[in-house]
């Protein structure tokens, strides 16, 4: 990563902080615009409505998507994805941080448990969430392109976006918030890191997700000092989010996404 140039005037918009954070503000924009639609009646959710008033998301994430690969565009050379070490830990860390996190759902949903308060942890159905069947009607080609732009959000934009801001940025911040993040080397350990950043990590998904969010959460921050490698980083959480997609399409449990 190129550090600035302590002798010209710096363009604010273009520091590593607004690089490694821009990504992400622009991306979690997009669901604050969506909540807001839903509190001022924008939405209906009735069988009868129109497929782009009862699912917003299915127009909205695909907008979302194409503003958030332009600000990584717009930033890219503010990313150092190197070394590119550890990448075939990352794709076993994605697959097991995968499993672990649907294990609860796939388990309440096979053995049609009741669970009551283990709900918390995850263990019952997730059938609500963006479901592109809607667009069956529609036509196939409608549906298709709306499942391949659910995927480059959740394989390329979100792994991207969050690895970039929770490992690239938050992870070295936290180390010398007084100083200059660039300046601490990307994988340094820190408690006081991993708390926070696996805290703010969870609290970012929905509760039923708590569970797999903190487990998966230690275990990127573990991959993060292990490799000392952010292209790592992203590849792990690509490679889960791609498994998380085949399995959602496959089982239909559309809260997953």
């Amino acid at each position: 990563m190129d550090t600035p140039d302590t002798n010209s005037p710096i363009d604010a918009s273009k520091t590593p902080t607004v690089a490694h954070v821009a990504p992400l503000a622009v991306f979690m924009g997009f669901l604050f615009v969506l909540d807001g639609m839903r509190s001022m009646g924008l939405t209906n959710s009735a069988e009868t409505a129109a497929w782009w008033q009862r699912q917003p998301e299915l127009w909205l994430y695909p907008l979302q998507t194409a503003a958030t690969l332009a600000v990584l565009w717009f930033y890219r050379k503010s990313y150092t994805f190197r070394p590119l070490n550890g990448l075939w830990l990352a794709v076993l860390l994605g697959v097991l941080g995968i499993a672990v996190w649907i294990a609860p759902g796939f388990l309440a949903t096979q053995f049609r448990m009741n669970p009551g308060v283990l709900s918390f942890l995850g263990f019952k159905s997730r059938t609500n969430g963006f479901d592109p069947t809607l667009l069956t009607v529609s036509g196939g080609t409608l549906y298709w392109l709306v499942v391949l732009a659910r995927f480059v959000r959740l394989v390329i934009a979100v792994p991207l976006a969050e690895e970039i801001f929770w490992r690239g940025f938050l992870m070295r911040y936290l180390v010398n918030p007084d100083g200059d993040f660039w300046q601490v080397r990307f994988g340094t350990f820190h408690w006081k890191s991993l708390t926070i950043v696996t805290a703010l990590f969870v609290a970012a998904h929905s509760a039923a997700d708590y569970a797999g969010a903190a487990i998966f959460g230690v275990l990127m921050y573990f991959l993060a000092v292990r490799t000392k490698s952010l292209a790592a980083c992203v590849l792990m959480h690509a490679v889960a989010n791609l498994l998380l997609g085949l399995y959602v399409l496959k089982t239909q449990q559309w809260g997953y996404w």
